[in-house]
């Protein structure tokens, strides 16, 4: 690391390469290029280097702070470090580190160590601070969900070990859902075609925002017995790219690919008749002639017409129409927790169909965050009136 740094000047800085993909590194205060975190992120895959790029930069300016270095900083430090981004932190002061933001939750803490590491054990692999990197070189016992992840889990003896990763918490999360009658109201109340096919789609698909902005029109297979194979009815396939022009990004990297011009893998999301019928009102009324970068949502007025629509564009549509509507804020994501709980209910709490639904990574976050009993649901307030009843 060329000379020390001022806190807060370090930055992240984002590269577009000549294919049009988005890669980060970070910048010293000079211009110059942090060189050893880099060639860290240089190792990540798109979108992992983002996040860690904003980790890093995080944990460079508190090394600061300490008047610590990457290669001067032990185990201990690293350990109070995330201590002072948690928010259970019970050190002198009783605040995270990054004053006056929110303290980090259990997956933010989990993203930071993984980034940590991996940081430490490519500088120890460059003959830097190796006492630390050996630190990390741990293994512990393989859990009952390591074996069913890995294939021919019976083999498994060890598996790596992050000392840094916290104790984990189960914790329900209860899902934020939008007032009654939200789908309908706002697709009343749109005049364009594209956003009603946006508020379609998000509600019938369980689309987060960046699945849905980073759609191209060759990954909607919308009719019957498609070349792909890989779904008989109307289907979507949803690809991580990263040179989409308007950022969007999926968040899922399933493997996919395009054969006699027909598009393969990804996640596979089934399309309800609404979707379709939303989609080719949009294409035949709306959708400009002469689009060459084959997107899906495009803007419709002023001096960018026919450029892709990004994710801000959405949040936006929704807030200003949640607005008009007196329905307060509302957020693409909330279409995604009211579609999952829909099929858990239609389903009778199967929570591997949802899972499958909605692209979920596992099962287990399906329940966490949905499989719980709903303190609205008419069975439980039903419980819960009878037992009142009879106390009164």
């Amino acid at each position: 690391m060329a000379g020390r740094l001022v806190i807060g000047d370090v930055r992240v800085q984002e590269v577009v390469r000549g294919d049009g993909r988005r890669t980060y590194t970070i910048v010293l205060p000079g211009g110059e290029v942090h060189r050893a975190a880099d060639g860290f992120l240089r190792t990540r895959e798109g979108g992992t280097d983002r996040a860690y790029a904003y980790l890093l930069v995080d944990h460079l300016r508190w090394l600061e702070f300490e008047g610590l270095t990457p290669e001067t900083v032990t185990l201990r430090d690293l350990q109070r470090y995330m201590g002072a981004l948690g928010a259970e932190y019970a050190g002198p002061f009783g605040r995270p580190w990054r004053t006056g933001k929110r303290p980090y939750g259990q997956s933010s803490l989990e993203t930071t160590a993984a980034a940590l590491k991996g940081f430490y054990l490519c500088q120890g692999m460059r003959g830097v601070n190796q006492e630390l990197a050996e630190e990390f070189k741990r293994d512990r016992l393989p859990t009952k969900a390591d074996r069913r992840r890995a294939f021919l889990g019976h083999t498994l003896t060890t598996m790596p070990a992050n000392p840094l990763t916290p104790a984990k918490t189960v914790r329900l999360r209860h899902p934020k859902l939008l007032p009654e009658g939200t789908r309908q109201r706002l697709i009343e109340a749109r005049s364009a075609a594209r956003d009603r096919l946006a508020v379609t789609w998000l509600a019938d698909g369980g689309f987060r925002v960046g699945e849905l902005c980073g759609l191209h029109l060759v990954d909607l297979h919308l009719r019957e017995d498609v070349a792909c194979g890989e779904c008989r009815t109307p289907h979507v396939h949803i690809c991580h790219r990263e040179n989409n022009p308007n950022r969007a990004r999926v968040k899922t990297k399933r493997p996919w690919n395009i054969q006699d011009g027909v598009v393969r893998g990804g996640t596979v999301r089934r399309a309800s008749p609404a979707m379709v019928h939303t989609y080719f009102e949009y294409m035949t009324t709306e959708y400009p002639r002469g689009v060459e970068h084959g997107m899906l949502l495009v803007q419709l007025h002023g001096s960018h017409r026919g450029q892709p629509w990004a994710t801000a564009g959405v949040r936006k549509m929704l807030r200003l129409a949640g607005i008009s509507l007196e329905l307060g804020r509302v957020r693409p994501h909330a279409f995604r927790h009211e579609f999952a709980t829909d099929v858990l209910d239609a389903s009778g709490g199967n929570s591997l169909i949802a899972r499958d639904a909605g692209g979920w990574a596992s099962a287990t976050m399906v329940e966490q965050i949905y499989g719980h009993v709903d303190i609205h649901d008419p069975a439980f307030v039903t419980a819960l009136t009878t037992v009142w009843g009879e106390q009164a």
